[in-house]
Formats: C-alpha cells, sequence, structure tokens
C-alpha cells in the first residue's frame, strides 16, 4: 500500500525522447543496451527495470509499448546500465510526509475513533498516492525501453509488499489466539483474504461491518491492501492497451478521469437506496470497482503531467498545498462514517485535496517551496518510509492490546494501553523495515534467503535464533488457525441469554400480572386512580420486574435471572429506541408492563437514528410515572458513546420515577468487565450490572 518509489516519469512514449528510441536499430543478441533513464527510486525500493534491446523484428512504432515476459528472477540485475546523471537520484520531495500524515490519521482514527472520526480518510491519501507512484514507473520504463515487463514489474511488487505482510500474520495471529481467543474468530476466512490478496471481496460475502468497532477483526485493515494489489495486477495491462489503442495523451487523461467518476458514481448509485445514518457502508467502501476513483485520479495526473511539467506553478505552488492540507484535516476531524455525505462526496473531496499536495511535492524537485521542505523534515521522513508497517501492525497490535488492557476510552488505562499500542507499533514496523524488507528489496527473495542460509552457517546465535523463532511462528500460526473458535465469547453469552430469557418467559409468563396477584388491594398513585403495587426491588423474586433491552440486556439476562427467577427480561439483538417504543406498547397491552421497569438500549447507535431520543421520551410517557424505570447508558469505542449517554440524561431529566444506572462510569473504574469488543460484558461485568441496576432502583424505592 505504501511505496518509496518517489520519482516522476521522464517523457512519456510518444515525445520525441521515446520517438528517437523507437527509431534506433535493434541491438543484435549480446550486445551491451544504450544507458536509459534510471527507472527505479533512490529511496529502499526495488531495483527498477533495467533498459534492455527492442524485441526481435524491429523496434515497436513510437509511443506503443509492448509488454516483455522473460523468466524473471527476483534478484537484481548486474547487468544493469548506470543512468544518466542527471536522473540519478531523483525523487519526489515531501512524500514521505505526506505518507506520515496519512497514517498517522488512520492510526489515530482506530485509537481514538471519537477525537478523529474522519481519519479513515488517510487511506483515501494512500491510493492517490499509489496511482500516481505506479504509473509515473509504468511511463518511466516506457519511455526508457518502449516497453513494460510485467513480470518483472509483479515481482517488484512481491518483493515491496509480501515480506512485512507475511511477517505480521506470522505474528499477530498465534499472540490473538493466546491473549483473546475471540480476536481468532473466522481468522481462517480473514488469512485466506490476506493471502489471497481479495480481503476486500472476502468481507463483503461475509457480511462484516468495517465500522463496528464492537466486532474487531484481527486482519480487517487488509481490505485497503487488496484493493491496492489488485490495481497492480490490472492497471500495467490497462495501461498498455491504453497507451496502443488511443494515441492522443489528452484522451487517455479523460479515459482514465472518466473511470475515476464512473466509480465514484457506483458508490453512490449503490448506498442511495438506503442512504441515512446508521447505514452500513462497508460494501460500496470495501468494494474495488467502487473505491477505485483515487488511485484513478492518480494515475490520471500522471498522464497528463508527465510530458506538461509541474502542475503547480508560481503562487499557486505556495498557496494551494497549505490549504489543501488544511482541508484535508478539517476532514479528519469533521467528517463521521456514518455520515451520508461521507459516500462519495467526502472520500472524493479527501483525493482531490491529496491530489494537489502530491503535485505540490512534485513540483518541489524543480522548485522547492517551504512547505514540501516542512514535509521534509527528519520525523515525517522517518514514519513515511515505514508508513507500509505502521499500517500493518499498528491495528492487530491494538486489538491485542485493548483485549489485554480492557479499558474504556478516556480513562487512565485507556491511555496506557494506547500509549503501548502506539510504541509496540513503531517498533515493530522499525524492526521489520530493518531486517525483513530491507533485505528483500535489496537482495530479492533468493537472495535473501541465501544471506540468511550464509548468515546461520557462519555467524552465532542470533541468525539462528532468528530462523528457530519463524518455525516456531509458522507452526504456532497454524495452530491458531485450527484451534481458533467458532464463535466470541460474547456471541456465546448473548445466546445463553436469549435462551434463559426465553426458558423462564413460559411458566412465568402470568405469574406477576395483575390479575394473578393475591394480598391487600393494590395503592393509590399520584393521579388518584389504582396504580401498581410497589415493592423492593427484588421482592417476590423480581417478580414485578420487566426488563427490556438490546443485546447487553441479552447477555446479562442470566445474571438477572439468577438472582429475580420470576423477572419478565426481553433483549433483542440489534434493537434500539425505536423498537423499544414497540416493545413497550406491545408488553402494555397484553398486561405484561409491571410496576418497575428497566431499559437498556443504545448499544446499537445510542440515539444517532433520527427520532430515537422523541422514542425514549414515548416510552417513557407509555410507562406512567406511576412505574419505577431505570435506564442503563451505553460503554463502547464509538464516537457518539458521550453524547448518547448526554441525551439519555437529558431524556430522564426532570422524571421523579426515572434514575439512570451510570454503566459508562462503572466500567471506566473498573476495567476488565467487559470482552474483546469493549461493548458486552462478561462473566464479572453481568454480576456488577446486575448490582449496579440493584442501587439504581434503590434510589427510587
Amino acid at each position: 500500500m505504501v511505496l518509496t518509489d518517489d520519482v516522476r516519469p521522464g517523457l512519456v512514449a510518444g515525445s520525441a525522447t521515446a520517438a528517437a528510441s523507437a527509431a534506433a536499430p535493434a541491438l543484435a543478441p549480446g550486445a551491451a543496451p544504450a544507458p536509459a533513464p534510471a527507472a527505479g527510486p533512490t529511496t529502499a525500493a526495488g531495483p527498477a527495470p533495467a533498459a534492455g534491446p527492442t524485441t526481435a523484428g524491429g523496434p515497436p512504432p513510437a509511443g506503443v509499448p509492448t509488454t516483455h515476459s522473460p523468466a524473471s528472477s527476483d534478484a537484481a540485475p548486474t547487468h544493469q546500465p548506470p543512468a544518466p546523471e542527471a536522473d540519478r537520484g531523483a525523487r519526489i520531495p515531501g512524500l514521505d510526509g505526506l505518507r506520515a500524515v496519512a497514517v498517522v490519521a488512520v492510526v489515530a482514527f482506530h485509537l481514538a475513533p471519537a477525537w478523529v472520526p474522519g481519519g479513515f480518510l488517510g487511506v483515501d491519501v494512500f491510493f492517490v498516492v499509489s496511482g500516481f507512484l505506479i504509473t509515473t514507473l509504468l511511463l518511466r520504463e516506457v519511455a526508457g525501453t518502449s516497453w513494460i515487463r510485467l513480470p518483472r514489474f509483479w515481482v517488484r511488487r512481491a518483493r515491496r509488499l509480501l515480506p512485512a505482510l507475511a511477517l505480521v500474520l506470522v505474528v499477530s495471529i498465534p499472540v490473538a489466539r493466546v491473549v483473546e481467543p475471540d480476536l481468532t474468530v473466522g481468522i481462517g476466512r480473514q488469512l485466506l483474504g490476506a493471502v489471497t490478496f481479495s480481503t476486500n471481496w472476502v468481507e463483503i460475502a461475509a457480511g462484516t461491518d468495517y465500522f463496528d468497532e464492537s466486532q474487531p477483526e484481527l486482519l480487517r485493515i487488509l481490505w485497503s491492501l487488496a484493493i491496492e494489489e489488485q490495481f497492480y495486477l490490472a492497471w500495467p495491462v490497462l495501461l498498455v492497451v491504453l497507451l496502443i489503442a488511443v494515441r492522443s495523451a489528452a484522451w487517455r487523461v479523460r479515459i482514465v478521469a472518466a473511470g475515476a467518476l464512473v466509480s465514484a458514481a457506483a458508490m453512490a448509485l449503490l448506498l442511495m437506496p438506503a442512504y441515512g445514518t446508521g447505514v452500513d457502508p462497508t460494501r460500496v467502501y470495501y468494494g474495488t470497482d467502487t473505491h477505485a476513483f483515487g488511485l484513478l485520479l492518480g494515475a490520471a495526473v500522471t498522464l497528463r503531467w508527465a510530458k506538461a511539467g509541474p502542475a503547480l506553478r508560481g503562487a499557486r505552488a505556495h498557496l494551494l498545498p497549505p490549504l489543501a492540507l488544511a482541508g484535508l484535516v478539517a476532514l479528519f476531524l469533521l467528517l463521521r462514517s456514518d455520515s451520508p455525505l461521507t459516500y462519495p462526496l467526502g472520500l472524493l473531496a479527501a483525493s482531490l485535496l491529496a491530489l494537489v499536495l502530491v503535485l505540490a511535492c512534485d513540483a518541489a524537485r524543480t522548485q522547492p517551496t517551504w512547505f514540501v521542505a516542512a514535509l521534509e523534515l527528519p520525523a515525517l521522513r522517518w514514519v513515511g518510509e515505514r508508513s507500509y508497517g505502521i499500517y500493518l501492525w499498528h491495528w492487530p497490535v491494538a486489538c491485542v492490546v485493548t483485549a489485554a488492557v480492557g479499558a474504556q476510552p478516556g480513562t487512565p488505562w485507556w491511555g496506557v494501553g494506547t500509549g503501548l499500542a502506539v510504541v509496540l507499533t513503531l517498533g515493530l514496523a522499525a524492526a521489520s523495515y530493518r531486517w525483513v524488507e530491507m533485505p528483500v528489496r535489496r537482495l530479492g527473495f533468493r537472495g535473501a534467503l541465501r544471506a540468511l542460509l550464509a548468515a546461520v552457517r557462519t555467524s552465532a546465535v542470533v541468525p539462528k535464533g532468528a530462523v528457530a523463532v519463524a518455525v516456531l511462528a509458522l507452526a504456532g500460526t497454524g495452530a491458531a488457525v485450527t484451534s481458533a473458535p467458532e464463535r466470541t465469547a460474547t456471541e456465546l453469552a448473548i445466546a445463553a441469554g436469549l435462551q434463559a430469557g426465553q426458558d423462564a418467559a413460559g411458566p412465568q409468563a402470568g405469574a406477576a400480572t395483575p390479575a394473578a396477584r393475591t394480598g391487600p388491594p393494590e395503592p393509590t398513585s399520584r393521579s388518584g386512580r389504582p396504580g401498581p403495587e410497589r415493592l423492593p426491588f427484588g421482592a417476590r423474586e423480581g417478580a414485578q420486574v420487566s426488563a427490556f433491552g438490546d443485546s447487553v440486556l441479552a447477555a446479562a439476562t442470566p445474571a438477572i435471572l439468577a438472582r429475580y427467577p420470576r423477572a419478565e427480561v426481553e433483549g433483542v439483538v440489534s434493537t434500539d429506541w425505536l423498537d423499544a417504543e414497540r416493545m413497550v406498547r406491545a408488553a402494555k397491552r397484553e398486561g405484561r408492563l409491571r410496576e418497575t421497569v428497566l431499559l437498556n438500549f443504545g448499544t446499537n447507535a445510542g440515539f444517532q437514528l433520527d427520532g430515537s431520543a422523541d422514542a425514549a421520551r414515548n416510552v417513557l410517557d407509555m410507562i406512567g410515572p406511576d412505574r419505577r424505570v431505570v435506564l442503563v447508558n451505553s460503554v463502547g469505542i464509538s464516537y457518539w458513546v458521550p453524547d448518547a449517554n448526554k441525551t439519555l440524561d437529558q431524556v430522564a431529566a426532570g422524571r421523579e420515577n426515572v434514575a439512570v444506572a451510570d454503566w459508562h462510569a462503572l466500567v471506566d473504574r473498573h476495567p476488565g468487565l467487559l470482552h474483546a469488543d469493549a461493548t458486552h460484558p462478561n462473566l464479572d461485568g453481568v454480576e456488577a450490572y446486575t448490582d449496579l441496576v440493584e442501587k439504581a432502583f434503590a434510589t427510587l424505592e
């Protein structure tokens, strides 16, 4: 995903240089090729394609590349001719700094989504940079050799992407299996997507939700790497066809730009029937067809400016880039994943702003600016050079650390966990860059393997230890995949709660209805009419208790029924305050609404759905002032949780018969009460939850 091929194309095939090259006679077999412009970066990247003789039968027509498929080697060629001095060392300044900005945004989004709700747009910045640089490399090869050697290009991409990815897989999977088995549910499917670069389509088929923080998947972030790898496979072939079939450079740009617009339009059209807050946009966000516009925009601008020189010159080069970065940061801080404006307008806006920044970096090669000089600061360059590893490591590390610490956002322990996740991510990315990625990029797969084997034979403990650790990691990965649980502990707890509620409902359904009660006459209510008998919360084994809620209540049902077996508990997965209105109305109509009512909704989107706050007020009005009501607030790492809890307090305000059980504060004070999803109570949590509800009802006695 994060590339370091910081080079800019020379003249595109069809220019004077390419035409002259095409007009030159083909070299005889064995003849040394003429020097060509350097086709590779000077920063850590795979070696550039060497210039070589044209195919037999004469050179191709000017501007028309030919693909070349010799038996490729993953080792760098030793006969590569030197590049002209003017092109040697060419790199685009500032791109590493831009990568650093993008990866920091993504990491911040995953670690603190409430603070950086739009940080996921950093991926779109990477898409633009990748489209620009990959097209740059391909056009440089066309300009220098009049062909594109596809196998060699794909080998270079593999050398850039696979070593770090393989290391992340064999380390994170077994560690996650040991620390929190829930993280490895579905790991076989995720691993298949990872090794075939099809994570996005595999997860679409599985129906997963990228933006659901309560369902952490260890390899979730590989969806974007899958899109980029699919682009790397298809785009070189499509570019060859485009250069052969379309002679006009302007029309080539129009065609690629039109492809970007079609991709953005497809995102809008596929999501349009479901536009609205709370809708899952994963299909259009994950889809290669609907999220390729950033890659294509980067490619289009490369085709446009390859011959024309830098796009930003003079005052524009000084004014536009700071404004573009400010706009991008504003999107990081303000745009939300559940806003209908995000798809595709927000993503497209981020891509266009990133495009301005890429062009600014390109222009700085000939016209340096203070802005690009700032992006070249050593700290930004260091992060940018390792941004691929940082991106790969940060999510698995965050999942494992969060599961181990078990703290809620904003608490001291959460700060400790976040800091630990950042330190581990940077350390692992730096180690991977130095000892895994760079050797393969310099020497190739076989060369790096030969160097390792030589070190094992001649060196002391460290190389042998590295080999032993690698073998253990591979074995651990296989064991983790084969022994991974099929369902998370949260799912099992919810299923047990639902079953407990169903078992209790049968024989007890009518036990506590007004007609079934015996004893003294009902007391008079505040309104002067006969009202329900007011008993302590735990009296009659909970026969006066009605509870309605979502999956959090369902998970706590066994603990509630263990203490109060005659309580009626209705916990239903994926319900919200709009459903609460229907559930309470049905219970009241059927005579099942008892004198003490527990309501726990809000786990699914809080009050984000239109009309949710009004529905909550309607529920309390329907219950009336003569019943005691406890509302349980929400926990979780979603950005809307604090606002949802404030709204719940406002709904309860002014009602003497209503109390709010502050479940959020209790979880903050006592880490370890939740499952790995940071939302549902575990075995200790359900007991603490029930204690909290008892205390809340006691305040209404």
